[in-house]
């Protein structure tokens, strides 16, 4: 895993906090790399806990396949409306098939209790991005691991 949610946080808190209730507030969107090179986008539900970013699925989804096959991904929170509502949030990084008990129980401790046949992924934050729109221009935050 390069950058665990906890790293992020530890580097840029203000930017982690805010993406963490971004994500936290509606479905977010994950964007994987088909086969065929060609970008997929899904809804999904981030969990948040221990410093992980997880994210639980069917394993016949086909973003689980795409993540399988290749780890890089992007997210994009929820906006609330057509003027950007509460801001956006979108991080980008790599997701890791996770086989691990432990994980399992945290992501299960943090908001969601999956089927025992769902597989579960750690997504690692590599860069995040806000843009939060006021009545003056948008101001932009930003972090990239280095």
């Amino acid at each position: 895993m390069k950058h665990t949610w906890q790293d992020f946080a530890a580097a840029s808190p203000d930017l982690a906090s805010y993406g963490e209730q971004r994500l936290k507030a509606a479905p977010a969107y994950l964007a994987t790399v088909r086969s065929d090179g060609s970008p997929r986008v899904h809804p999904v539900t981030p969990i948040l806990g221990e410093g992980h970013l997880l994210l639980f699925m069917e394993p016949t989804s086909p973003k689980g396949h795409d993540l399988v096959r290749d780890p890089r991904y992007a997210m994009h929170c929820s906006v609330a409306d057509s003027e950007g509502g509460a801001g956006e949030f979108h991080i980008r990084g790599s997701a890791r098939l996770v086989d691990d008990p432990q994980m399992r129980a945290i992501a299960t401790r943090y908001g969601y209790t999956p089927k025992d046949h769902y597989i579960l992924f750690e997504l690692s934050v590599e860069a995040a991005f806000s843009t939060v729109y006021g009545t003056d221009k948008p101001s932009r935050t930003s972090w990239k691991a280095t």
